[in-house]
């Protein structure tokens, strides 16, 4: 499904990833590990079209990845971070106007599935700003419920979760995985790799 060749990122003249490769096949979650500088956020950036790399070839489908294009941004889903957040609307509303906007059929009932897989029905009409940072990266993760995609790209997804929630995102990954989708994350608990059955890239510091 993806496809990363020779892939080279510097910043201020210090090279952060070279040549870097990476092939995803269809149901398969990919773990990235490796210390802290070494690129693995620089990596998953370059993947959404955050960074443009220096050299190198990203492909979906043996085509070139580029998140302009309408019909990739259906199929690729980014959760980098958890700021993106209108001040005034609610958890539910978030979740809503994501289903919408992506036309997802009953929309209503698609949030209200998230809102409780995710445990957050109890929070769901507060703000995003009121929530505990556990709370928030739960809703970064529902966003995942609520849009469509065959690839989902995340970074760090434990962080800030209890065991509980990692637990289920162990779960919840290795199911994307069985129904054909494929997950590339930055990584640094052992355990979510093992409970997702996710396979482990190692990213060297260039």
């Amino acid at each position: 499904m993806l496809k990363v060749s020779g892939l080279t990122k510097s910043f201020g003249g210090r090279t952060v990833l070279s040549g870097f490769e990476l092939t995803v096949a269809a149901g398969e979650v990919v773990a990235l590990v490796g210390p802290n500088g070494a690129g693995k956020t620089t990596l998953l950036r370059c993947l959404v079209g955050a960074e443009a790399p220096d050299a190198g070839e990203i492909t979906l489908d043996d085509h070139p990845l580029d998140t302009r294009d309408a019909d990739v941004r259906g199929e690729v889903l980014a959760l980098l971070d958890d700021t993106a957040w209108f001040a005034d609307l609610t958890v539910a509303e978030h979740l809503d106007l994501l289903a919408r906007a992506d036309s997802v059929e009953e929309p209503a009932a698609v949030v209200r599935d998230a809102l409780a897989e995710l445990g957050l029905t109890a929070v769901a009409d507060q703000v995003p700003g009121t929530l505990s940072s556990g709370q928030r990266q739960r809703l970064s993760l529902a966003v995942a419920l609520v849009r469509p995609w065959r690839l989902l790209l995340v970074d760090e997804p434990e962080q800030r979760l209890d065991a509980a929630g990692r637990a289920w995102l162990g779960e919840w990954l290795a199911e994307q995985a069985a129904e054909g989708r494929s997950v590339v994350m930055a990584c640094h608990q052992g355990d979510l790799v093992t409970s997702s059955g996710a396979r482990v890239v190692v990213v060297e510091p260039a």
